[in-house]
């Protein structure tokens, strides 16, 4: 995982949903750390809004069980990887 990306979706994680830092690794699943599906979805709002980008939700439902933050950090990369090389 990329330590840009992995330090800002735990400082989202600690700052807006305060979470204990201690429960954000790679391989926690989102619903595994707490965030009832309201909150899950505000989540991906802010990662969408910190990276600047939209993820489509066939690639990242919230919803969905087992999403892990380094999935999640994946989907991140990929789409920042597409955006850099369009016009």
């Amino acid at each position: 995982m990329t330590p840009d990306i992995d330090q800002t979706i735990a400082q989202i994680l600690v700052d807006k949903f305060h979470l204990d830092a201690a429960l954000i690794r790679p391989d926690a699943a989102l619903e595994d750390l707490g965030l009832d599906s309201l909150t899950l979805m505000e989540f991906v709002f802010a990662i969408e809004d910190a990276f600047n980008l939209r993820i489509p939700e066939e690639r990242l439902d919230p919803r969905q069980g087992g999403i892990t933050l380094s999935h999640l950090a994946e989907v991140i990369r990929e789409h920042l990887a597409s955006q850099a090389t369009q016009p």
